[in-house]
């Protein structure tokens, strides 16, 4: 800040600087004024200048310095009060600038959190006549034809479960409830969602669950392990789908493998990230780039680890680490 306000101040210094070596330099060359008594004068003035610099840095730099620390926000309290008159003008300016963009932000977050319960009242009146749809194909008496149709209805379900969570998903901290969880139930309702899928890609599962409950939001982590299971069954074919949880380091894993197409090796940093579709699979129309960005979403305020291996033509292993129940305590009071 001293370098800024030095710079600031070069032309008034340079101005009194000069304005003093030209009365040296005129005491100089004129005999009749006396030289040592003007250098004696100049040393004084230059020496309360220089005091005075000192003081006025403190003064002038103050609400320059409240400014330049202050967070990157719209709260201007934190800013010292304006002394001089062109401070005042700037934290006016600061201070109408604070308040527009508080009241656009305001109607932001009003719009979307309208557009927000619109869509979830979209999906809730969408899901009575799916349900209907899915109880008629269930009527079916033509095997190869409710196989289909029931594959389509999948599909429209887990994209609007997909569209449901996605949008809950920023208020997740006011929506979890974290109780002993039996994965056994859990798993095998899943599963039994994508039962019609499976049977049509010929795809089976293999359950090995050493430990069969976890302390976690039911609701929460189903939706993390549907996205899991959904990305294997999807890039699986006539293989089995391996789900096992073993405890390691005192944490309980839970591992779903498939034998699937695998991810590429350069794509593996980025299947988490919002909208990424694999690079090798892009004739693949129905990826959207969701599932796996959710799951990690979600799997964070539960302190859920998520960490994937995979290998082109050898499969894909998603690991969800629980943390241990007394970290899990300490970590939820914090």
């Amino acid at each position: 800040m001293i370098k800024k306000y030095f710079i600031e101040r070069l032309s008034w210094i340079l101005l009194f600087f000069f304005l003093h070596s030209l009365i040296i330099f005129i005491a100089y060359i004129d005999s009749s004024i006396p030289l040592k008594p003007i250098i004696y004068i100049v040393f004084l003035s230059s020496s309360i200048f220089l005091i005075f610099l000192m003081i006025r840095y403190n003064k002038e730099t103050k609400f320059y310095k409240s400014l330049e620390e202050r967070e990157n926000n719209l709260d201007v309290t934190s800013v010292a009060d304006p002394e001089s008159p062109f401070e005042k003008i700037v934290e006016k300016s600061i201070t109408d600038q604070a308040e527009q963009l508080n009241q656009v932000a305001s109607q932001n977050r009003i719009a979307l959190e309208q557009e927000k319960d619109e869509l979830l009242s979209w999906i809730h009146e969408v899901k009575t006549p799916l349900t209907a749809m899915h109880l008629m194909i269930e009527r079916l008496n033509d095997e190869t034809m409710k196989a289909h149709l029931t594959y389509e209805w999948l599909r429209i379900h887990l994209l609007l479960d997909q569209q449901l969570h996605q949008k809950r998903i920023s208020f997740i901290e006011n929506d979890l409830f974290i109780e002993n969880t039996d994965l056994t139930p859990l798993i095998f309702k899943e599963i039994k969602t994508l039962q019609s899928w499976c049977i049509q890609k010929g795809i089976g599962f293999d359950i090995q669950l050493g430990i069969t409950e976890v302390l976690s939001d039911a609701k929460w982590l189903a939706f993390i392990i549907r996205q899991l299971l959904t990305n294997a069954v999807k890039y699986s074919e006539a293989s089995d789908i391996i789900i096992k949880s073993y405890q390691q380091d005192k944490q309980t894993c839970l591992e779903v493998k498939d034998f699937g197409l695998g991810i590429d090796p350069k794509d593996l940093p980025r299947i988490f990230d919002k909208g990424f579709t694999s690079t090798a699979n892009h004739h693949d129309n129905s990826a959207t780039g969701m599932g796996l960005y959710l799951a990690k979403k979600a799997a964070k305020p539960l302190f859920i680890q998520l960490h994937v291996h995979s290998k082109l033509d050898a499969g894909t292993t998603f690991t969800l680490t629980f943390p241990k129940r007394n970290e899990f305590v300490n970590m939820i009071s914090m």
